[in-house]
């Protein structure tokens, strides 16, 4: 008897370790390749932590293995402390081609003890040119801090732990165009920008500081996957293998206290405005602008 339930025990263990690896979070290696860099991107601790450097001969970045037709996606980042200016952390979904669609986060480092620029922008069907740029009300280099992109066909809203920072809302029916159609995946990279990013390029990186470091943590994508051609969610817009509660995010938009929270961050921490931007625009506003 005793040999046999051994034997037993033998064939359990790796089902039951099977179970556990088909339930346990998502890691790194199995969402993520790093792309370019020469080592200086790292997947580390089994693959809960990624980290991209940045030195005078390279930067590095990686991609998400999925492309992402809907989604709301979650990352926690911390990014390049101490003088980090010229530098720029860039985070976003973007699509292939000429007229790409893209959802922009971009860091925009600064010297020690002045803040970050946080960089938004929208691109649709290959056009941008809506930014908005914000200082946060925290120290973005000390901890990790989670990034999120909501994006379903009624709006993309970006949120810095789970403040609403920025809302675009799908004005088509004004003659904008919407990122609707065209699969995206997640980039990040790290890289120096310092032509224009530190005071417009006035503040050139600082290479005795570099190594420069960012890292990253708990990804989490509720989103619909496309592949070979179709959605995850399927053409009614919900997925066969996840719930219907998983997927309110589809129809997901700003409640009161959300919408109270927006309005508190774009009056304290927004510091340019594209719609506000009458230089730019002599000839009107873009017509999303008029959008409450």
């Amino acid at each position: 008897m005793c040999s046999s339930t051994s034997a037993s025990s033998l064939f359990v263990i790796p089902l039951l370790i099977g179970l556990f690896m088909a339930v346990s979070a998502s890691n790194f290696y199995q969402d993520f390749d790093i792309t370019w860099g020469d080592g200086r991107g790292k997947i580390l601790n089994n693959g809960e932590l990624l980290t991209l450097g940045l030195d005078k001969a390279s930067g590095s970045g990686f991609q998400s293995k999925n492309e992402y037709l809907f989604g709301k996606i979650d990352m926690q980042l911390k990014l390049v402390p101490g003088n980090s200016a010229g530098t720029v952390t860039a985070y976003y979904l973007s699509s292939k081609g000429s007229t790409w669609d893209e959802i922009d986060f971009e860091f925009l480092g600064n010297l020690s003890g002045d803040p970050y620029t946080l960089h938004t922008n929208v691109f649709s069907q290959g056009k941008g040119n809506r930014e908005q740029q914000f200082h946060l009300w925290f120290d973005p280099t000390a901890d990790f801090h989670t990034y999120s992109i909501l994006w379903n066909p009624q709006r993309i809203v970006f949120s810095v732990d789970g403040t609403p920072i920025r809302e675009f809302k799908n004005a088509e029916s004004k003659g904008v165009p919407f990122p609707k159609s065209q699969p995206m995946r997640i980039y990040s990279s790290l890289w120096n920008a310092d032509d224009w990013a530190t005071r417009g390029g006035l503040i050139k990186t600082d290479w005795t500081q570099a190594p420069f470091t960012a890292s990253y943590r708990n990804f989490n994508a509720n989103a619909c996957v496309w592949s070979s051609g179709a959605s995850s969610c399927g053409s009614s817009g919900s997925s066969s293998s996840t719930s219907s509660t998983s997927n309110q995010w589809l129809s997901e938009e700003l409640d009161s206290t959300k919408q109270d929270r927006l309005k508190w961050v774009q009056n304290n921490y927004m510091i340019y405005n594209y719609c506000t931007d009458a230089k730019r625009f002599p000839q009107g506003f873009p017509a999303e602008c008029s959008m409450s």
